[in-house]
């Protein structure tokens, strides 16, 4: 079963990860099949379980054509200005001591180094992607940190450039912001964020990218850094380094506040930056705008369907920040659940033979590899699926009367407000009573859920029914799990347990009032 959305848009943000599917071994394990990049390099692993079953699937493949128009991309205006190599042009940073290095990996910094990825012709006369400045450089390390460190970077020039060699000079090219994400053996997980533009200078050339390593998840901060050092690189590439080393010495700022960098731009002097984090910090990296240009609201209905019940789904379009946007807006709309198997917003195209993979996934391809993706056995004759008969009627029909109420022209802020206001409350009614259904033992001991009591205690036959099929997704499976092992007192936290409480209190005034 594969679903096909086609999308096309503008600016956005891309997560990626690359896998290939060993049948020997019941997981996803990672590989780049001629790149030189070993198994834990990309450090995808995605575990599934041979015990895991998925009923609901049914093979279909639904094929959205949208062709809304959107934004156009600013193009990048060539200019005269001739740089020196980039790892002439700036100053060497200084060495990461141990207590540094411990507050980089705990995520109190802003990002752990930059790159710039480059397009280098190489002797038979293709372009190969190759990093030529990284900041800051790591020195001291030991044998096993740096060929780890080697292999990260590998990946990361594969994932900048996910075309692969199919390059040819350019004098104009449209800027795209992007990012992708590496998740380590361990399952920690590494945020890449990507800006790829035409570098100033004389007649056609190949565009670059700026990509920044971060633990911290908010893309719309690091766009704006993005902003800067592209402001800064028009300049010179030596004013790059005192504004990332003054950012990379500021501490992350908590969800509503701001950390405020003070950066020397010559003729302009001293400019002070704010960076503000949004206050719902599980949606800081997140767009919903160009999902909604790109779909209507009862296809974002289907998709959202489609994802609850753990297909597997592929998603078209021609820029890779629309593929990467769309992708990531469709996971934020299952909070407080998490897409728990293979998640690459931009499929490489030495990778395409992922759609393969018999296990749940959301890839994103861009358009040029359409006919490579059909062409796969299962995915060339398309399908009506049933979507449309996964969730109760009566909550489908409040989900699309919530969309409703949004802007024509809302900030991202009030978007993501509506849209999750539409979405988080299917949640709350149909399994929002999780927690009378976790029994103990005694203080302080793990809980048993009781699956069976839980959704035999829902009224609704509809939506009984759909949370019967739910409860065998691995992503419920997994919040379960967590939830068994935590105290009643650590449940009363977050949004989703906020929203749970207001509507059971709701639930209670209603029904005093018909006594």
């Amino acid at each position: 079963m594969v679903q096909i959305v086609w999308c096309n848009g503008s600016t956005g943000i891309c997560q990626s990860t690359c896998i290939e599917f060993c049948k020997s071994q019941p997981l996803l394990r990672c590989n780049v099949s001629g790149t030189g990049i070993e198994p834990a390099a990309l450090l995808l692993l995605a575990p599934w379980s041979n015990q895991l079953s998925y009923p609901d699937h049914k093979p279909l493949i639904l094929l959205y054509v949208i062709s809304k128009p959107l934004a156009q991309h600013t193009v990048v205006p060539t200019g005269v200005m001739k740089e020196p190599p980039l790892q002439e042009s700036l100053e060497p940073a200084p060495v990461d001591t141990p207590a540094k290095e411990q507050r980089y990996m705990s995520g109190q910094y802003f990002f752990e180094y930059l790159v710039v990825v480059s397009l280098k012709k190489s002797k038979e006369g293709a372009y190969e992607p190759q990093i030529t400045y990284q900041f800051p450089k790591r020195d001291g390390m030991v044998r096993f940190q740096r060929e780890e460190e080697e292999k990260t970077l590998k990946a990361i020039t594969l994932f900048c450039f996910p075309e692969g060699i199919n390059w040819a000079p350019l004098t104009e090219y449209h800027s795209e912001t992007f990012s992708f994400v590496l998740t380590e053996i361990d399952g920690s997980r590494r945020n890449g964020y990507c800006r790829r533009l035409l570098p100033h200078g004389n007649g056609a050339r190949p565009p670059e990218a700026y990509c920044i390593i971060s633990r911290l998840a908010c893309f719309g901060l690091f766009s704006k850094i993005f902003d800067e050092v592209e402001k800064r690189r028009q300049i010179s590439m030596a004013m790059i380094y005192p504004f990332m080393q003054s950012l990379r010495e500021a501490a992350f700022p908590a969800p509503g506040n701001t950390v405020k960098i003070k950066s020397f731009i010559p003729d302009k002097g001293t400019e002070i930056i704010s960076l503000t984090r949004p206050l719902d910090s599980w949606l800081e990296h997140v767009d919903f705008r160009t999902l909604f240009r790109c779909l209507t609201d009862e296809e974002v209905l289907l998709v959202f369907a489609a994802a609850v019940m753990e297909r597997r789904i592929v998603f078209i379009a021609e820029e890779l920040s629309t593929l990467s946007q769309v992708i990531h807006a469709v996971v934020a709309l299952l909070y407080p659940f998490t897409w728990q198997h293979t998640f690459i917003s931009i499929v490489p195209e030495i990778l395409i033979d992922v759609v393969m993979a018999p296990t749940p996934y959301l890839l994103g391809v861009q358009k040029r590899l359409l006919e490579q993706v059909t062409d796969q056995s299962d995915v060339s004759h398309p399908h009506l699926g049933d979507e449309k008969y996964i969730l109760p009627p009566k909550l489908q029909d409040e989900i699309l009367q919530a969309l409703r109420n949004r802007k024509e022209k809302a900030t991202v802020e009030e978007l993501n407000t509506v849209v999750s206001e539409a979405f988080l409350p299917f949640f709350v009614k149909t399994v929002g009573h999780f927690a009378s259904y976790v029994t103990r033992k005694g203080s302080g001991q793990p809980g048993v859920f009781q699956s069976r009591a839980f959704y035999k205690a829902i009224e609704s036959k509809t939506t009984r029914h759909f949370v019967k099929k739910f409860l065998q997704t691995q992503m419920f499976d997994l919040f379960i799990q967590e939830l068994e092992q935590q105290q009643p007192a650590s449940l009363q936290q977050g949004i989703f347990h906020k929203k749970i409480v207001e509507y059971q209190e709701k639930k209670k005034r209603e029904k005093a009032k018909k006594r």
